[in-house]
């Protein structure tokens, strides 16, 4: 007779059942699993029948055969372990096998019969519950995987024999409760910046329409400063947007103790990066910093120092929202719908512009730092600054009086604005100014009189291209919403323009 056991392989983000199917018969003594499985997968043998041994059962001098199906599908990590010691038990009559049948289950097994922690519980959990399953998961995943649902039967045992025990009505396990760990209340402070009030408008107007964000200037001019503390100016997230970063980290395996975050993803990966690591890939196809920054900011600093083709792998996320990573056999989809906010100097020597300065390389010095930027990937940026240097004046002056609480509330009213706008457009899919394009923006936009005819003169003196006429729209927008102007005026459209790259701006002056 075959058992059968349901368990879970991880497409990105999307859990597709797998059944586990055992078959003990006789013959010479094996251990075979079949069911393109990886190495991993494979060693799941040893590693059952330690588990097995140490509970105090052992396995028969039997043929037993193991079927991971579909079998077109790859099977990798060591979540299939728990599902082949179950089926076996069923099979061998240790534990009653209709127990098992409204289950999905996953783990791995330790040598002792301990049950480890395994990436990807909490995908794993919603797509059991879509199929009116339960789960049983490792204790470590418990509190991650209650989140799925509270309705959903879910055993989270520590060891292989607390399981048994429970199945068989010796014990009685407990189900766990979702959990989140606590807000951190320590974030940076935009009350720390001196000066840059420039700098500090347009942070806001970045983190109030959703805005990628590219910050030029000299070393020491608070670039950095200014991006640790964008966390503490953005909303925190909502229980939607909770669940799809957690699921992110589950498969990435970042998730610690079972207990989701509740604030924002702050990803600054250093600039020697590599493309899979950046937006994800490798071996087993993992998310990247892209994927890990979702709903979040991704910030890159020093920007020219990452590898041109890096930094242009990052072109379709930030226009789709989306990773998608092929292989020869199959292919896998991560969201990736983060903020861009990335710092440079304005050449290598990073003193090009300083008055009193001369580069002894010349005007080649910026030329040649800044060349290393495509014009697709900056075009896809909104918000391009000019951050000069600090001057001494602004550091001795008393620290300001407006903190990131006082710019966090507005930054809250026009988001919720925006939510409200495009709910009533029939998109309450898009949540941002930034997520908006095509017909949805043009509604959204409208523009005034004044406001128009200045837009249609800069797109032509700045040779603005039809990505960049959009995004002077969308940042237009949101100062705007930030203003709580119902249109789009001559005004917020000049301030708009006014952050655009400094070559448009240098065509528009001469």
């Amino acid at each position: 007779m075959i058992q059968r056991i349901a368990t879970v392989a991880f497409e990105g983000v999307e859990a597709r059942p797998v059944d586990v199917q055992v078959h003990v018969a006789s013959g010479l003594p094996a251990f075979t699993i079949v069911g393109l499985p990886d190495k991993a997968v494979s060693e799941a043998r040893e590693r059952v029948r330690a588990a097995l041994s140490a509970s105090g059962l052992a396995l028969p001098a039997k043929r037993i055969t193991i079927n991971l199906a579909p079998a077109d599908l790859p099977k990798e990590g060591s979540h299939y372990d728990l599902p082949i010691a179950l089926g076996l038990m069923a099979a061998i009559e240790a534990i009653p096998g209709e127990t098992l049948g409204g289950f999905t289950v996953l783990g791995e097994l330790g040598l002792d019969g301990s049950i480890a922690p395994v990436t990807g519980a909490l995908p794993a959990a919603i797509g059991a519950n879509a199929r009116g399953h339960g789960l049983i998961c490792p204790a470590g995943c418990g509190a991650e995987a209650a989140w799925a649902s509270p309705d959903m039967d879910i055993l989270a045992p520590a060891t292989l024999l607390e399981l048994v025990n429970h199945l068989t009505d010796r014990q009685a396990l407990t189900r766990p409760s979702p959990q989140t760990h606590p807000e951190n209340a320590a974030l940076p402070d935009l009350r720390d910046v001196r000066g840059q009030e420039t700098a500090k408008r347009a942070l806001e107007v970045a983190a109030a329409g959703g805005h990628n964000l590219l910050m030029v200037g000299p070393p020491g001019s608070g670039k950095s400063m200014l991006a640790q503390r964008l966390p503490s100016i953005l909303p925190p997230l909502s229980p939607a947007e909770m669940l799809s970063v957690s699921m992110v980290s589950s498969v990435a395996g970042a998730i610690r103790d079972g207990a989701l975050v509740s604030q924002r993803p702050f990803r600054a990966p250093h600039h020697s990066a590599s493309m899979a690591a950046m937006v994800g890939g490798g071996a087993r196809a993992r998310p990247g910093e892209a994927s890990l920054a979702h709903y979040g900011v991704l910030f890159l600093d020093e920007l020219p120092e990452f590898s041109p083709q890096v930094l242009d792998s990052l072109r379709q996320p930030l226009e789709t929202g989306e990773v998608l990573i092929s292989r020869a056999n199959h292919r896998v989809s991560y969201p990736a719908r983060f903020q861009l906010v990335a710092a440079m100097n304005p050449c290598r020597c990073g003193r090009a512009g300083e008055p009193g300065f001369t580069c002894k390389r010349g005007a080649r010095c910026a030329e040649d730092y800044q060349a290393r930027l495509s014009g697709p990937f900056l075009d896809r940026i909104d918000i391009h600054l000019d951050v000069p240097a600090v001057s001494a004046a602004d550091l001795v002056r008393p620290a300001p009086s407006e903190g990131s609480r006082d710019v966090a509330a507005r930054v809250a009213a026009a988001r919720h604005v925006q939510a409200e706008r495009y709910a009533a457009l029939g998109r309450p899919d898009v949540r941002t100014n930034a997520e908006a394009s095509g017909p949805l923006l043009e509604e959204a936009a409208r523009l005034e009189n004044s406001g128009a005819s200045l837009l249609r003169d800069a797109a032509d003196t700045m040779q603005l291209t039809a990505r960049g006429y959009h995004r002077v729209l969308k940042v237009a927008r949101t100062l705007a919403d930030l203003s709580g102007a119902d249109g789009v005026g001559r005004v917020h459209l000049a301030e708009a323009l006014a952050y655009r790259p400094a070559a448009e701006r240098s065509r528009a002056a001469a």
